[in-house]
Parts: structure tokens; sequence; C-alpha cells
């Protein structure tokens, strides 16, 4: 799991792009567009939602942060149960971006290949979620209760 984060992290700054499609529209700030007072329209776009903090590019190297310190934090067995219940919570909440990508791709902006990239990355979910669970027990060699 740590190897999957690290990994994963890296991919959040060398390939933003890949995680575009799943932050939802609904969590994205609206900026002005550069030089004017007019916020930018992006397609399917509504009225800034209270959630929407960050803009996408943000919110995409914010989860790219947590997912390295989770890396971290699974590694260690001080902050693994910790860090394996907060990475089942992550993972969890990733599923309404995962859901939101593949309405997506199903309405009018969608294409063939990003409704069987969706398709494919929703399903995902439910393993890794699975994972980071069952990790909130002691790691292998560690003795329950012992100080580290």
């Amino acid at each position: 799991m740590g190897v999957l984060l690290l990994a994963s992290a890296g991919k959040h700054f060398r390939d933003p792009g890949f995680y575009r499609d799943v932050v939802p529209g609904y969590l994205c700030r609206q900026d002005p567009v550069p030089g004017t007072t007019q916020l930018s329209t992006a397609p399917g776009a509504a009225a800034q939602h209270p959630w929407a903090v960050l803009s996408r590019d943000e919110w995409i190297a914010v989860s790219g942060l947590l997912e390295l310190a989770a890396a971290v934090g699974i590694l260690l067995p001080a902050t693994r149960k910790l860090t394996a219940a907060a990475l089942t919570a992550m993972f969890t909440a990733f599923l309404a971006g995962h859901v939101d990508a593949l309405v997506g791709a199903y309405g009018p902006h969608g294409t063939p290949r990003r409704r069987r990239i969706h398709a494919v990355r929703l399903p995902l979910q439910a393993p890794l979620i699975l994972w980071a669970w069952t990790l909130r027990k002691p790691a292998l060699g560690s003795k329950p209760g012992a100080r580290v």
C-alpha cells in the first residue's frame, strides 16, 4: 500500500490531468477569468458551492500530498492504525469523485474512452477501501502494545 500511495502521489504532480475528471465540479472554486471580474464557467458548472474552497488543480495537489503523508504513515508502526482508518475514509470519500466522473463520461462531453476509463476506475475503489481497512492491524513483526 505504501508503494502504491507513493506512486500515486508522484503521479498527482507529474500528470495531474489523470485526476482532473475525478474531482467533482461542486468542490472546485470558480476563479475570475484573468484580467476580468467574470467567473470562469466550466462545462456543467453551477452556482459556487460552499465546499468549493480550492481550484481543481489545488484539490489534485492536496490529495497528492495526503497520499504522500499516508504512504509514510502506513509504514510507521506508531501511526499505522490511524493512517489505515484515515485511508479507508479517504478512499471512501473519493467514491463521490469516481461516480461523478462516470456520470460525466456518459454526459454530453463524454467519450467512449472516458466511459471505459471511469467504468474501470470506480470499481477499483472497493478493493482499495477494503485493503486500507485491513491495514488497521499491527504490521508484521510488531507486537501489539509495544511502544516505538
